[in-house]
């Protein structure tokens, strides 16, 4: 069955869950680029049309590097997303959760003439409907995902604390728990917080709780990989 989540590795040894963008919110993200597309080729058009043969040129010119590198230029420099990913709340990333780089984003928009094939992104959408990680063609060869932006974190912003070893094992989920807590932490009141972290009382061996959300900050920033 397909899964809407995929879990995938980041470089800090943990695992995580990313919700990923089915065709459906692709299509939509993929229409409203294509509807600016359009509105920047109106507008152009009409300033370049008294050019003659000059600006019908340049107006080829654009063309080209809008249909082809307004995709790179966006997923690269914007966060993973165009301006149409942006409005559906999705953006594209590498399969291990980092930022996407100039090389996987030329890959997978360059392949979107196979992706295209026959008509309409038959091939595409065909490619992601059969595919647990909906990837389309381009995805498959340039080692790409498409997430919900809104839900998904990758670097986080975990408060710097002295970094305190951890002397006991933790599951892969006790982990990412630990870092998640304190990447969120400054969107909770204190008394959440302290609520929070006497859970781990016993396993804290803190006096306080203030003690307790001091050390549990000195774990997670260990997990995160300073030292």
């Amino acid at each position: 069955m397909l899964d809407t989540n995929h879990r995938i590795e980041v470089p800090e040894g943990i695992e995580i869950n990313v919700p990923l963008a089915g065709p459906t919110v692709r299509c939509l993200a993929f229409l409203i680029d294509f509807l600016i597309r359009i509105g920047i080729y109106f507008i152009v058009a009409i300033i370049l049309n008294v050019m003659g043969r000059f600006g019908a040129g340049l107006i080829s010119i654009m063309v080209f590097l809008l249909e082809w590198f307004y995709p790179v230029f966006f997923e690269v420099l914007n966060q993973g997303a165009t301006p149409g990913k942006k409005i559906m709340g999705i953006a594209v990333v590498n399969d291990d959760g980092t930022p996407v780089t100039w090389s996987a984003s030329i890959v997978r928009n360059l392949l979107r003439t196979a992706d295209m094939f026959p008509a309409l992104y038959l091939t595409g959408i065909v490619s992601m409907m059969v595919n647990r990680q909906f990837k389309r063609l381009g995805d498959l060869a340039a080692g790409t995902l498409v997430i919900h932006r809104k839900t998904y974190s990758y670097s986080g912003k975990l408060p710097e604390a002295k970094p305190a070893q951890i002397k006991w094992s933790l599951s892969l989920e006790e982990q990412s728990a630990i870092l998640h807590f304190g990447e969120r932490m400054s969107q909770l009141s204190e008394a959440r917080r302290l609520e929070l972290v006497n859970l781990l009382a016993p396993a804290l061996d803190e006096s306080t709780a203030k003690g307790r959300l001091a050390k549990l900050l000195s774990l997670a920033n260990w997990l995160r990989g300073r030292r």
